[in-house]
This record gives C-alpha cells, sequence and structure tokens, in this order.
C-alpha cells in the first residue's frame, strides 16, 4: 500500500514539474486533489500556451479511467437523405428540395449499402441525415427495421436530437412516443450531433432555424430516462469564444449528473470549405488538442473522449490520444457530411488500419460496440 501511495506521489510531482503556467499547476493541484474543476479552470486549460504541460494532465486522467486501452468500433456511416430545410451556414452537406443532387435514400435502397458492407461483421450503424420535409413517420420506422434486418447483429444508433424533434413534430407525437416507437423497431442509441455549441448568439449567426440548446438538452434527457444511452457533441474552430465551449462543457456535465446517459463526448472540427464561413480558416492543431484535453479534465463524468479521425486526420487523431482522447470511433466505410466540407481523410478505415493506428501510437487496441462493452481486444 505505500508503495503504490508513493509511486502515485511521484507521478503527480513529475507531472507538476513538467507544468511550466503557474494557472495551470493551480488546476493540476485541484485534479490531483480529486476537486471538480470549474469553469475558471476550464478557461486556463482552453487559453493555457503550455501545451505539454495541460496534455499531461489529460493523459494522466485518461490513463487512470483507461490505461492503455483505446477503442474502436466496426460500424458503417450512412446519410440517409442531404436535403434539410434548415441551412445552416457551416453546413457543406445540406441540399435543398430542388437541388439536383438532393437525394432521400428509401429502406430498401438503404438495406442494400448495408448489405454491401460485410453486415455480419457490422457491430453498429450510424445512421442520420438531414431535416428533410418530405418523410412522414412510418418512413422512420421502416428504415430502422430494414438496416436492422440486414445488419441483424449490429446496434443501430440512428437520428440526431434535431431529427427526433423534427419527427416528433411532423407526427404529432412527444419525444418519449417518437423515441419509443422508434426503439421498437430497431433504435439502440441516439448520436451527438446537432448540438454545435450552446449558445443562442452562435445560433442565431450560423443556425437559427435548428433546435435550441435547450430543446437538445431536453431531447437527450428524454433518452436518458427512456434507456435510451447518447453522445453529446461540440462543434468547434468558427465562430465560438474559449467562454462560450467552456459553458458547453458545463451545461453537457451539469446534465450528466442528473441524467447520466452520456456515454461518449465527440469534439468536432469545423471545417470551413464549401460552406457559408469559407473564410474561416478552421481550428489549428494546437486549438484542436486543447478542446480535446480540456473536454477529458472537465466532462468527469463522461466516460469516453472520442478523437474522431475523420475531422482530425490519421496523425492528429493519434496524436489525440496522449492528449486525453480514448476512442478512435471506427471503420465508418462512407463518411459524406465532413468530406463535403474539404476533409481529405480516406472516407473509410478497415478494422487492421485501426488497429495499427493505435499501435503505432503506443496504446492497445480494444474493438468495442455501441454500447463501449468490449468485443475482442489484442
Amino acid at each position: 500500500m505505500m508503495t503504490e501511495r508513493s509511486n502515485e506521489s511521484d507521478k503527480r510531482r513529475i507531472a507538476l514539474d513538467r507544468i511550466t503556467d503557474p494557472a495551470l499547476a493551480a488546476v493540476a493541484q485541484k485534479f490531483f486533489a480529486r476537486e471538480r474543476l470549474d469553469e475558471a479552470d476550464g478557461l486556463v486549460c482552453l487559453e493555457t500556451r503550455d501545451l505539454l504541460g495541460l496534455g499531461q494532465l489529460a493523459y494522466a486522467a485518461r490513463i487512470a479511467r483507461f490505461g492503455k486501452r483505446a477503442f474502436y468500433v466496426v460500424n458503417h456511416h450512412l446519410n440517409y437523405t442531404n436535403i434539410c430545410a434548415n441551412a445552416c451556414k457551416f453546413c457543406a452537406f445540406h441540399r435543398t428540395a430542388d437541388s439536383t443532387d438532393g437525394y432521400l435514400l428509401s429502406p430498401g435502397e438503404a438495406a442494400s449499402r448495408i448489405s454491401a458492407s460485410a453486415p455480419m461483421e457490422l457491430k453498429e450503424v450510424h445512421l442520420v441525415g438531414a431535416i428533410n420535409p418530405e418523410p412522414d413517420f412510418s418512413y422512420f420506422v421502416d428504415l430502422l427495421a430494414a438496416v436492422k434486418k440486414a445488419a441483424p447483429r449490429a446496434e443501430l444508433k440512428a437520428f440526431t436530437a434535431v431529427e427526433i424533434d423534427h419527427i416528433a413534430r411532423r407526427a404529432g407525437l412527444s419525444w418519449e412516443e417518437c423515441l419509443t416507437t422508434l426503439r421498437a423497431a430497431g433504435l439502440s442509441a441516439l448520436p451527438g450531433g446537432g448540438a454545435e455549441v450552446f449558445s443562442e448568439r452562435v445560433r442565431q449567426m450560423l443556425f437559427p432555424s435548428k433546435i435550441s440548446a435547450e430543446t437538445w438538452l431536453a431531447v437527450h434527457a428524454t433518452a436518458h430516462r427512456l434507456g435510451i444511452g447518447t453522445n453529446a457533441t461540440l462543434l468547434f474552430g468558427h465562430l465560438e469564444t474559449p467562454t462560450e465551449t467552456i459553458k458547453h462543457f458545463a451545461r453537457l456535465r451539469a446534465q450528466q449528473d442528473q441524467t447520466r446517459g452520456f456515454r461518449a463526448f465527440i469534439p468536432l472540427v469545423f471545417h470551413p470549405r464549401n460552406t457559408e464561413m469559407a473564410h474561416l480558416p478552421g481550428p489549428t492543431g494546437v486549438e484542436i488538442l486543447k478542446v480535446i484535453a480540456t473536454a477529458r479534465l472537465m466532462l468527469d463524468n463522461i466516460p469516453h473522449i472520442k478523437a474522431y479521425w475523420i475531422m482530425l486526420g490519421l496523425k492528429l487523431a493519434q496524436t489525440a490520444l496522449h492528449f486525453g482522447a480514448d476512442d478512435l470511433e471506427g471503420t465508418i466505410v462512407h463518411e459524406k457530411i465532413t468530406h463535403e466540407a474539404g476533409a481529405t481523410t480516406s472516407v473509410g478505415l478497415s478494422r487492421k488500419d485501426l488497429e495499427e493506428l493505435i499501435v503505432d501510437a503506443g496504446f492497445q487496441p480494444v474493438e468495442r460496440d455501441t454500447f463501449h462493452q468490449t468485443v475482442a481486444a489484442l
């Protein structure tokens, strides 16, 4: 016992000795004392110039929870429509109903695409689209049922809170009624998209037609009460301020304290190309790592932090594993939303690719399912 305490003390001292920013050192003292960081601490993390010191803290938090394990899932991303009434300024994916390249997959077409993707190996189908005014409620029920039939072993993580709100309102249902029926058709979990940043100022500038922060949180709270786990996100690197980022974290953490239903947090990197915000540069690598590290330290009640390799690029995703992230998302197969905005990464990776990336970064690959239960580990 004395040896364990001594080793822990040595690790703490080494980490503190490597921090050059006095304000960050004070945050580190709170962290090692197991005190919850407040919003002021979060701002210190985002604004520090001591990137390596911040990384040391986030890495310590990550190792304490997961050791050297790094998770991934064999999944397939499928976007069932790109026709959207919201027309958010940061989005390059949406199309109008009369657009020549707008589409809405039929349930059968969606199932065919999943069937072509080694469906018996799939552990998850990630199914999201847009706010398309055309399909009625039966379409979404049939879509889930068809995809589930095509990949019976896969869990269906489908429809953002924005989509759930739209589907329910159009059908004249409550969120609970909507989610209950969709779960019966095959829904397993909700993705975290559509949160963007919880700032009414930014919402009015970039996505005024999208649901508010309060509505997004309420939809997820409803899912949590029903036992449907969800993810949480932040879209960053556009017009948000550090204070708005930290308040976003604080609101997610406060809801998780109440409902305990968020399984993972995914920092989504803004890609400006082909959007109305194309004049913006997007976040730097340093800014991205600071957000990931700060998320690990502030979101102490959300277990997993994803390094979404599609948005980060493979090299930065590997680095993010040393800055608090513990999950590389998955094989994905054919991502469209970020690539429409200029992403230059592959649209998908193999299980072997992901495992090699994780090993090369110095971690142990662990295949998981939608619920972060271990499937297989090297």
